[in-house]
């Protein structure tokens, strides 16, 4: 970015090197651009370029691990991009949509068999679009499904009963007033990871107040906050069943003047990776 200062004592964010073949990575970053099935209007394919674009504003102290940036998935919305991101080689993949529909992909591409979702919606349509990822990874295999943060009057009673009906564990958004996001998601990530399986996490950035996410087309007053939403991707970096996140939803077009949504998916793939950084030093 043209306009910020060069300082050699503080080094920015992003610009990671593409894969290199046959290497394996410790994270990976990789935009998922899918929109055309958006229920609706948005220009999310968008958001990855972005967000890429405002990480440059932060620094972020990577220890010598082996980050790496993949590039975007290619007409993610005509080909299915499962085998496109089953090919990049990393112990944890960050992805930026694009719409919802990047979450399936992802998950199906990362072979995940759990999944925790922080949306206000919970996105079990029928049919393919960005309000049936759930579903569709449900029939897809998916054993145990978590919903954090959702929004009763987004959802008709007629989908809540038919998330019971799936066996879908849901926390309200009500439920977070009284409980902090960090238990909350520690609780999800526990029983999402149970058995042995493998998470993919989907955070969804409407599940935000819309004065904090105004460029997500489906966000409602009296989501939850910011720093919520920054801690619930510092604590899915943090556990070691989480192979996937992802952050969808994010039209960038429809942005506010300071960039406001944007800004904070790059904080959120920030936190996943610093997280998952402390993880890595942990264990050697």
């Amino acid at each position: 970015m043209a306009d910020l200062p060069h300082d050699p004592l503080w080094p920015r964010a992003g610009s990671w090197p593409a894969p290199v073949p046959g290497e394996r990575a410790d994270i990976a970053l990789a935009g998922i651009p899918t929109h055309t099935r958006s229920l609706s209007p948005t220009q999310a394919h968008l958001t990855p370029a972005a967000v890429r674009e405002a990480l440059q504003r932060y620094s972020v102290h990577t220890s010598g691990l082996r980050v790496v940036d993949a590039g975007d998935a290619p007409d993610p919305d005509e080909v299915d991009a499962a085998p496109w991101v089953a090919a990049v080689e990393a112990g944890l993949l960050i992805a930026i949509g694009g719409d919802n529909s990047a979450t399936v992909p992802v998950a199906r591409g990362r072979g995940a068999t759990g999944l925790v979702t922080l949306d206000a919606h919970h996105d079990i349509r029928d049919g393919i679009s960005n309000g049936s990822p759930v579903r569709q990874l449900i029939e897809a295999g998916v054993h145990t499904v978590v919903q954090i943060g959702i929004e009763p009057l987004a959802n008709s009673r007629e989908y809540a009963q038919r998330a019971a009906d799936l066996g879908i564990t849901v926390v309200l958004r009500d439920e977070l007033r009284r409980r902090p996001i960090d238990d909350v998601m520690a609780e999800a990530l526990e029983l999402a990871g149970s058995s042995g399986r493998t998470v993919h996490v989907d955070l969804d950035v409407d599940v935000c107040d819309r004065s904090v996410a105004p460029a997500c087309p489906a966000s409602v007053p009296g989501g939850i906050s910011a720093i919520e939403l920054r801690t619930a991707a510092r604590v899915a970096g943090l556990h070691p069943d989480v192979v996937s996140i992802d952050l969808t939803e994010v039209d960038a077009a429809a942005d506010t003047p300071d960039g406001r949504t944007v800004r904070l998916t790059a904080l959120c793939v920030l936190e996943a990776l610093r997280a998952r950084i402390e993880l890595i030093e942990d264990r050697a």
